[in-house]
């Protein structure tokens, strides 16, 4: 199929090189003629000229299309090899560079337009050498240029969060809001109740994998305040610990955390889950969580999210079949004659024929490993009991 229309556009570029080359032909005669280059009586007859000079440049174009198709792939080639590179970042800095050489080369030209003869190849001249001049240095400095943008989408962003009730009273309730995101790598994150209850956020955040700023809407606050008054001792102490992770993250010296007076009502919702997924969408922001359903809802409405738990799963050590490891087998599994140990990471191994080895370390043969959406599950088979 490629092979058929690679001879078709063959064909028709030869169409069109004979069809050129025979107009240059027509007009190559007579501008010949009018100059009176034509020696004259050669010919009895005035069209034959023509007819030889049509002949004659449709056969060079006929000749020369494929040394101009070959050519042409070539430079297709290397033009899209060179784009693989570019993302799309550099693409428009390029693009708005050659444009800007342009610009000034055509204002360069002006003066010279009137020259006789040369002005205007020293127009050509400086808009080639002006647009490459353009695209280079704009490339060169296209990390300056995508802060500058990227500062000028942040001071947008500062006055673009207005919650339905404010905008239907005509006024800001959101005001005082003050967010300056610098680039795309440190986008605004949103903070659920789930991860920080869950608490290794602070810990990525300490490390820097995750920088802010960090977003804290009142509601998640209210939230965390109302699981830390509960009267279930385990809830209580989750939401106290909420509220440590929150002062210890704040505390942090390079981490800006900024609670967002904001409230379910300004949004229109019911649920704390709802008020963040439509926050994030006004703020064109990121929402990091443990919580696998608003991790679903949040993807499916086109939110990005960042997941703690998918992160811990990600760099948890890879176990290849056949590696051998070693466990304690704590308890018996579900089906009949397995054992049940956790490696130091958390990770759950079943262990064949292990539940006369319950409260004994052995070592164990990596048979398979199963991912699912809790997390990863290892499948194992005794190789030896390990004295202690």
């Amino acid at each position: 199929m490629a092979e058929g229309i690679v001879k078709l556009m063959l064909h028709l570029a030869r169409a069109i090189f004979v069809f050129l080359g025979g107009i240059a032909g027509y007009q190559a005669v007579r501008i010949a003629v009018l100059q009176e280059w034509w020696p004259q009586g050669v010919f009895p007859y005035s069209f034959i000229p023509f007819v030889f000079g049509v002949v004659l440049f449709a056969m060079i174009g006929y000749l020369i299309t494929p040394v101009f198709v070959r050519i042409l792939g070539f430079i297709g080639s290397s033009f899209e090899r060179n784009l693989e590179t570019l993302s799309w970042h550099d693409i428009s800095v390029a693009l708005t560079g050659l444009i800007a050489g342009l610009i000034v080369a055509n204002l360069a030209a002006l003066p010279f337009a009137d020259l006789p003869v040369v002005g205007s190849y020293l127009a050509i001249l400086l808009n080639v050498a002006l647009g490459y001049l353009g695209v280079t240095l704009f490339l060169k400095r296209r990390e300056g240029i995508h802060g500058m943008w990227s500062s000028i989408g942040g001071l947008k962003q500062r006055f673009s969060i207005r919650g339905k009730r404010a905008r239907e009273n005509g006024t800001n309730s959101l005001a005082g809001l003050s967010i300056d995101t610098g680039s795309e790598r440190n986008s605004v994150k949103l903070l659920d109740t789930s991860v920080i209850i869950d608490g290794r956020i602070l810990e990525i955040v300490a490390t820097g994998f995750l920088e802010g700023p960090f977003i804290l809407p009142r509601f998640i606050l209210n939230e965390l305040q109302a699981i830390a008054d509960s009267s279930d001792p385990t809830r209580r102490t989750k939401g106290r610990r909420g509220l440590d992770i929150i002062n210890e993250i704040r505390q942090l010296s390079d981490v800006a955390v900024q609670i967002l007076e904001v409230s379910l009502k300004d949004f229109d919702v019911g649920s704390v889950d709802e008020g963040l997924v439509a926050l994030a969408r006004e703020m064109n922001a990121k929402v990091v969580t443990t919580d696998y359903n608003l991790n679903k809802v949040a993807q499916i409405q086109g939110i990005s999210v960042l997941n703690v738990n998918e992160l811990a799963n990600a760099l948890k050590p890879t176990l290849l079949p056949g590696e051998a490891i070693t466990v304690d087998v704590l308890r018996e599994g579900k089906e009949p004659q397995q054992g049940v140990g956790y490696l130091d990471d958390g990770t759950m191994i079943v262990v064949e024929d292990g539940e006369s080895f319950i409260g004994k370390r052995v070592e164990v043969v990596v048979t398979s490993m199963l991912q699912t959406s809790a997390g990863r599950m290892v499948f194992g088979r005794i190789r030896k009991e390990v004295r202690q």
